[in-house]
């Protein structure tokens, strides 16, 4: 496959190619941008993390759970990739340990369970 068009131009160009299609619901687009950049800036959250979603979008979810345990090894705290690893996951049928990072996640948020 010619991945010329997709690793084309400065990564300020890329990552803003790879929001359009994430924006226009095409997530295996984006995420054949966002490999190369995130290869580039690997300690930048915000290409991996639309990388992390592309991957959850498009149903590549092993992929998926890769780059988000790659962001939470790196930020414990980042709330976001916590919410989206649980997700990520939920939807593998890995509900127990889904729940402890949806728990962390929520209280990060903030979001405490009233008892």
């Amino acid at each position: 496959m010619d991945t010329t068009y997709y690793d084309h131009g400065t990564p300020t160009e890329r990552w803003e190619r790879a929001q359009q299609f994430f924006d226009a619901k095409d997530y295996a687009s984006a995420a054949r941008v966002l490999v190369g950049l995130v290869e580039e800036v690997p300690e930048q959250t915000g290409p991996r993390l639309l990388l992390a979603r592309s991957y959850y979008h498009s149903a590549q979810l092993r992929r998926a759970e890769a780059e988000l345990r790659r962001i939470v090894e790196r930020d414990p705290v980042e709330h976001y990739a916590r919410l989206m690893l649980g997700r990520t996951l939920e939807r593998q049928a890995r509900h127990e340990e889904a729940a402890s990072h949806l728990r962390i996640a929520s209280a990060l948020a903030g979001d405490f369970a009233e008892h």
